[in-house]
C-alpha cells in the first residue's frame, strides 16, 4: 500500500484529497468547503444514485419545495462525501458514527445549533428513507440526537409603528439597476407608490410569506369577500382574509397602478416590477426594509417581520392560536405558539415598568 492510500485509508480512492484533508485537521485548519454541485458529481456511483433517488423521494412524494429540497440535498450530499473519505462506497456502509462525525466537522466549522439541529434532521430523514427502500438493513439515523434549536423571540413592530409602515416613503426604486437604467415618468413613480403601499399593507394584513405575496396572482382575490386564495408549502392552499386598508390600497392597486406597468409579460401576476413582469422578492424586501427604516425607533424587519408582527397583533387582540395557525399556514401548532412567547414578553416588559412592586 502506498503512503498515499494509508493515509486516506482507502487504497486509490482521491488519495490526495483524503492526505489533504487530514493534515490540515491535524494542523488545526479546516479544508476548503465545496459547493454541493461539484461534491455531488465527486460522489462513488451508489451513493450518488442514491442522492439522485432521495431528490425524487422530497419532490415527488414528500412535495417539498425547491428550497427545501436544496437544503436537504446539501446537507446529505455534504455527510456522503465526509462518508466518502472514509471509505463508504454504499449507503449500507453508512453508521451512527460516520453521521456523528460529520456533524462534529459542522459545528468545528462554527455552526450554530440552529445549523446542527437542521442538518441533523435532514440525516434522520435521508437514513429513514434509505432504511424504507431497503439501501440499508436498519436506521442509524433514527438514534442520532441533536441540540435543540434556541428559540429567540422575532423582533416585531408595535401597533403605532405598523401604522406608521403603512404610509411609509414613497418612490421605492425596484433595483438600482432599474433605477439607474430606466427613467422613470410621474405615472411610473405613482404606479410604485401604490404598489409599495399594497406589499405592506397585505404582508400585514394577511401575515402571508414573501414567497405566498409574490407568487399571487389577480384571479387569487376574492374582493366579494375579501379574502387570498394563497398557495404554501407543500404546494397547501388556504383562503387568508384581509382588512379595509388592505383592500382600499387593492383598488387603487388594480384602477392606477398596475394598469400603468402592465406589459406583454406580465400574464396574471397580481404584484408588477417596473419593466411589468411578476414582482420579484428581493424587490418586497427593498421596500419593506425603506419603509420600517423610516420609522423612528422601529426595529430593522423586513417581510417576515411583518409576518411575525401581525400574528402577535392578533394574539393581543384576542384570537385564539388555532385561527393564528390557520392564518399562517403553520403545519405544527408548536410554531405558532412562539408568538404567545412575544405577547407574553411585552406584558412582561409592561409589568416591569409600570408595577410598582415590579
Amino acid at each position: 500500500m502506498t503512503e498515499r492510500a494509508r493515509l486516506s485509508g482507502q487504497p486509490g480512492a482521491r488519495p490526495a484529497r483524503q492526505a489533504g484533508a487530514r493534515l490540515a485537521g491535524q494542523a488545526g485548519v479546516q479544508p476548503a468547503r465545496q459547493p454541493t454541485a461539484v461534491l455531488r458529481a465527486g460522489l462513488p456511483a451508489a451513493l450518488g444514485a442514491a442522492v439522485d433517488g432521495f431528490e425524487r423521494y422530497l419532490a415527488l412524494e414528500r412535495n417539498r419545495s425547491a428550497h427545501t429540497v436544496r437544503a436537504y440535498l446539501g446537507d446529505v450530499v455534504g455527510m456522503l462525501d465526509h462518508a466518502a473519505k472514509l471509505g463508504a462506497r454504499r449507503v449500507a456502509d453508512l453508521d451512527l458514527s460516520v453521521l456523528r462525525g460529520w456533524l462534529a466537522l459542522v459545528v468545528a466549522r462554527g455552526g450554530a445549533r440552529a445549523t446542527v439541529a437542521r442538518r441533523s434532521a435532514s440525516l434522520r430523514t435521508f437514513s429513514g428513507w434509505a432504511h424504507r427502500t431497503g439501501l440499508h438493513p436498519q436506521d442509524p439515523g433514527q438514534l442520532l440526537a441533536a441540540p435543540r434549536a434556541h428559540r429567540t423571540l422575532p423582533p416585531v413592530l408595535r401597533v403605532d409603528e405598523a401604522a406608521a409602515v403603512m404610509t411609509g416613503p414613497r418612490g421605492v426604486a425596484d433595483s438600482p439597476a432599474a433605477s439607474s437604467s430606466t427613467t422613470d415618468s410621474r405615472d411610473d413613480v405613482s404606479a410604485r407608490e401604490l404598489r409599495d403601499r399594497l406589499v405592506v399593507e397585505l404582508l400585514y394584513a394577511t401575515g402571508v410569506r414573501v414567497s405566498e405575496l409574490t407568487g399571487l396572482d389577480v384571479d387569487d382575490v376574492d374582493r366579494s369577500r375579501r379574502v387570498l386564495r394563497v398557495l404554501g408549502k407543500g404546494n397547501k392552499e388556504r383562503t387568508v382574509p384581509y382588512g379595509v386598508a388592505a383592500e382600499r390600497a387593492l383598488d387603487d392597486w388594480l384602477a392606477r397602478g398596475r394598469p400603468a406597468l402592465a406589459a406583454d409579460g406580465s400574464g396574471p401576476a397580481l404584484l408588477l416590477g417596473v419593466r411589468g413582469r411578476r414582482i420579484d422578492p428581493r424587490t418586497v424586501r427593498a421596500v419593506v426594509h425603506a419603509r420600517v427604516a423610516s420609522v423612528p425607533g422601529a426595529p430593522d424587519i423586513g417581510p417576515h417581520g411583518l409576518r411575525h408582527s401581525a400574528a402577535t397583533h392578533l394574539l393581543d387582540g384576542g384570537a385564539d392560536l388555532r385561527s393564528v395557525q390557520e392564518l399562517l399556514g403553520h403545519a405544527n401548532l408548536a410554531t405558532t405558539q412562539i408568538y404567545t412567547h412575544v405577547s407574553v414578553e411585552r406584558l412582561r416588559k409592561t409589568y416591569q415598568q409600570a408595577h410598582p412592586r415590579a
